[in-house]
């Protein structure tokens, strides 16, 4: 038997080792952080203050809001520290841990966008019905299913990472612990892990796009035999808003994990991995809800309450 050393921890190459480009990336991070911050944890608390928002929209917008907070966070204070201070080791447990917690976030949120499809559908389709379709427990059940999935999903891929041997070299080519940067550092022959990884993360995907695409198309038609102009615009500019967030989503997602990891180009993933890890959860809350009149009075309301 080969006398192999396990690796113990792991050293992230970060996004980039030019000194004169760290500290300006750090400056961009943490203003993308702060915004991300304020604006998601906002939206929540703004949502649990006004009882006008307790809607099954807002229900899912509270969460989407919750869940890209927490999984930006997983990833962008480490990105920070590592550029500024130069800390860049992560323990071997760290690094499960930040792939575990970045698996679930993901997944929950890859399943909240098939959910307010759904929820759009229900709105859109059959309005006389909606307060019965969307009921309480439905949306609870929903909501519950999508946090379910996505533990589940992230215990799938961490236990098909760490399932491999790893004896050197520790160094991820990535400025987190992403599952396809660290499987190439294995020593085991991984061909079906690999396969693992991307049965799994196509079922996912195919299955929240589905139900994306379907809710949308009946939706389309739907309006399309409504005959009202203002209708029409307003379904429309609501759907652009959404398709605009899924597009960068799922395009980001399938470019990552849909292909075999001998094809990765992994300095154009980390460049690709900025947008979906840190991009993406500011940009949401100005997709989905700022540009919402209800949202606007509600926080107009609570800031003239305020004062």
């Amino acid at each position: 038997m080969e006398n192999r050393t396990e690796v113990t921890e792991f050293i992230l190459q970060g996004l980039t080792s030019d000194p004169n480009l760290q500290v300006p990336l750090f400056v961009i991070f943490l203003l993308i952080y702060v915004v991300t911050l304020v604006g998601n944890l906002g939206m929540v608390l703004l949502i649990l203050l006004d009882s006008h928002l307790h809607t099954p929209m807002y229900f899912f917008l509270g969460n989407l809001s919750l869940v890209d907070f927490c999984y930006s966070s997983v990833i962008t204070p480490k990105v920070m520290a590592g550029l500024l201070m130069g800390d860049k080791v992560m323990t071997y447990n760290a690094c499960v841990a930040q792939m575990f917690f970045f698996g679930a976030f993901a997944n929950v949120e890859n399943y909240l966008l098939a959910s307010m499809s759904y929820d759009r559908y229900a709105a859109v389709c059959k309005p006389l019905h909606y307060t019965t379709t969307m009921t309480t427990k439905v949306c609870v059940c929903l909501i519950v299913g999508c946090y379910a999935c996505g533990l589940l999903n992230a215990s799938i891929h961490i236990t098909n990472t760490f399932s491999l041997s790893f004896c050197g070299p520790n160094v991820v080519h990535h400025f987190f612990c992403d599952v396809p940067a660290v499987m190439v550092l294995s020593c085991s022959d991984r061909h079906v892990n690999d396969l693992v990884l991307i049965y799994v993360a196509s079922f996912n995907i195919f299955v929240a796009l589905m139900v994306i695409i379907i809710s949308y198309l009946i939706i389309f038609i739907t309006i399309l035999k409504m005959h009202s102009g203002a209708g029409y615009r307003k379904a429309v500019s609501t759907c652009a808003s959404h398709f605009t967030a899924v597009s960068i989503f799922y395009g980001t997602i399938i470019f990552m994990y849909l292909q075999p990891s001998s094809s990765h180009s992994l300095d154009t993933e980390k460049i690709i991995s900025v947008f979906y890890t840190m991009v993406i959860p500011m940009l949401n809350p100005l997709v989905y809800s700022l540009r919402n009149k209800e949202v606007k009075n509600a926080f107009t309301k609570i800031i003239l309450g305020a004062r």
